[in-house]
């Protein structure tokens, strides 16, 4: 991949973008990942008004002091970003205590409860966007945003404009190489940060990145027969995935209504 091609591409496409919304920057919450790393430099590197935000949730300690670091990081570098954090568990204990219900009767609330913390930190980022005239930036790849729909609906798949979504997870760690990137940042190894005990992607999908990168990049070409192997358990989980993943991948559904029954 051309990288700094692509860096120019993406730094220009969100700086004409903002100023086309006149608006004056970006908003984007910094998990100490490298999706969130690489957008967050991109952003930056508009000159544009950046404001980055760490919201921890009953949050891994890697996970806080890479977020930090990140932050910390880019207002050294940069003159136009600033960043805090954003302690959410005081309020995601408030919801937590409100919607408790009995796990056995309600087998899903678990992963409810972890889309709740996304959900959450989505409606902190459109609040700080606000009240600062910010847009808030995805920082969701092409396999998670489009393959195998790895995200949250309404949480981090809530955003205004999404950069590296037509990038796959290999080449996104190729841009964090190629902008220098804390080593912290470059070497994570990718998680949601939506569990009380760590939960890496690889262990919640059970496929690696690169395994279902290959599966995409052909998907619509081979069929299940085509696969053997390792291969075909890839396959078998990126087609489960993405089926049950399209209420997230297609536009909502709108009920046409006959033109002449308005009459």
């Amino acid at each position: 991949m051309q990288t700094q091609k692509v860096i120019d591409h993406i730094v220009n496409w969100l700086k004409d973008y903002a100023l086309k919304a006149n608006v004056k920057g970006y908003v984007i919450g910094v998990s100490g990942g490298v999706d969130s790393g690489v957008v967050s430099t991109l952003c930056a590197m508009t000159g544009l008004k950046v404001l980055t935000l760490e919201m921890p949730i009953r949050q891994q300690k890697d996970q806080i002091s890479r977020a930090q670091e990140h932050i910390a990081f880019l207002k050294n570098k940069f003159e136009n970003v600033d960043g805090f954090t954003v302690d959410l568990n005081e309020p995601f204990e408030a919801l937590y205590k409100s919607f408790d219900v009995n796990d056995e009767e309600f087998p899903n609330e678990k992963l409810a409860f972890a889309n709740t913390r996304s959900r959450l930190r989505m409606l902190s980022l459109y609040y700080y966007g606000q009240i600062n005239g910010l847009l808030v930036c995805g920082t969701g790849n092409k396999v998670e945003d489009f393959g195998i729909g790895f995200y949250t609906k309404y949480g981090d798949g809530g955003v205004d404009i999404s950069p590296i979504a037509d990038l796959y997870k290999t080449e996104v760690y190729e841009l964090a190489k190629a902008l220098d990137l804390p080593e912290s940042i470059k070497n994570a190894i990718p998680t949601d940060g939506l569990w009380d005990a760590e939960r890496t992607d690889e262990m919640q999908i059970g496929a690696t990145y690169p395994e279902l990168e290959k599966i995409q990049k052909e998907w619509g070409t081979k069929t299940e027969s085509d696969y053997s192997g390792r291969d075909l358990e890839v396959f078998k989980i990126f087609s489960r995935m993405n089926k049950a993943a399209q209420h997230k991948i297609n536009p909502i559904p709108v009920c046409d209504i006959p033109e002449e029954w308005r009459d």
